[in-house]
């Protein structure tokens, strides 16, 4: 498989590129793969002005050498972007499975977890988005490693497994939805990826 050029990380719901796993992910870019080309955008709150962000922020990302980290609501999306754009690399963090279910109750007014002074208004309109993007088999299972935690206090780690089944799975005996050992995690991401340390830049 080519070396990889491009690096798309997707932050959950009320979350922001300020999250510890996206920012922990940036520092082991920055340090160990500067050549890469890395995105990882605050994406609004209507999931069909996040995919149409996405669409036209990946654009001219090749596919062969293009991958995506996705966190909760992120792995959501990182899954429905990598079934459309036909990548070959998606890492999953405790992904989202049926968000439109699960956020229906956080319509209204809602802040950001890192910085809580940033507001947004999640409107219903956005569950039948979500719907729209969701629910279909994979193509290419082997193209996923989902890493689930079954400490997960946020979202049932059981529909998880049985989403990604065919894909490669971490599970994590505890942890939780952050990932607060994210660190113990990051080798096999990096491995997953094939983000070995001085490969040629593609």
């Amino acid at each position: 498989m080519p070396a990889l050029t491009h690096l798309l990380y997707l932050h959950g719901f009320r979350s922001s590129p300020q999250s510890m796993k996206a920012r922990k992910t940036a520092a082991w870019v920055a340090e160990q793969r500067p050549d890469l080309h890395w995105w990882c955008p605050q994406l609004p709150p209507s999931p069909r002005e996040a995919m149409a962000l996405l669409q036209r922020g990946v654009a001219d990302w090749p596919a062969s050498t293009s991958a995506v980290i996705g966190s909760s609501l992120g792995g959501f999306y990182a899954t429905a972007l990598t079934e459309a754009l036909g990548w070959q690399r998606a890492v999953l963090l405790n992904p989202a499975v049926f968000p439109a279910r699960d956020l229906a109750r956080y319509i209204g007014e809602q802040t950001v977890w890192q910085h809580p002074e940033d507001r947004f208004f999640f409107r219903a309109e956005f569950i039948d988005e979500l719907d729209a993007l969701g629910g279909k088999p994979l193509l290419q299972p082997k193209n996923y490693l989902a890493v689930i935690a079954q400490g997960d206090e946020v979202l049932d780690w059981c529909e998880m497994h049985a989403r990604y089944a065919d894909c490669r799975v971490k599970l994590l005996p505890g942890s939780d939805h952050a990932l607060s050992d994210f660190d113990a995690h990051l080798a096999d991401i990096t491995r997953f990826l094939e983000l070995t340390v001085g490969s040629e830049q593609g």
